[in-house]
């Protein structure tokens, strides 16, 4: 298994549109939790949410990237930024 953090960053005046699909996102994330170590939402400087950030442990990063792919805020075309990196837990607790 290898370790991928994942950044995404929302359009700009796209609250609405996350808003209408964090559920579906929630429901895929608690799907997928088995895979996922961390994650949460980028808030921007008016205190919303505008991107999420997620560190998942998959076999390669193609698995990360169709993790990606599958979320429902990719399908509803919700960011203006995708990365998906190799990451090496270097402190903290994520086991």
């Amino acid at each position: 298994m290898a370790t991928f953090l994942l950044i995404h960053i929302d359009k700009p005046a796209s609250l609405a549109l996350r808003m209408a699909n964090r559920e579906a996102h929630l429901d895929y994330c608690r799907a997928n939790a088995d895979i996922i170590r961390l994650g949460g939402p980028i808030m921007n400087d008016a205190g919303e949410m505008g991107g999420s950030m997620l560190i998942l442990e998959v076999d390669d990063v193609e698995a990360a990237r169709t993790f990606s792919d599958n979320d429902p805020y990719t399908k509803a075309n919700l960011f203006q930024r995708r990365n998906v990196s190799p990451f090496k837990v270097t402190m903290g607790a994520i086991a």
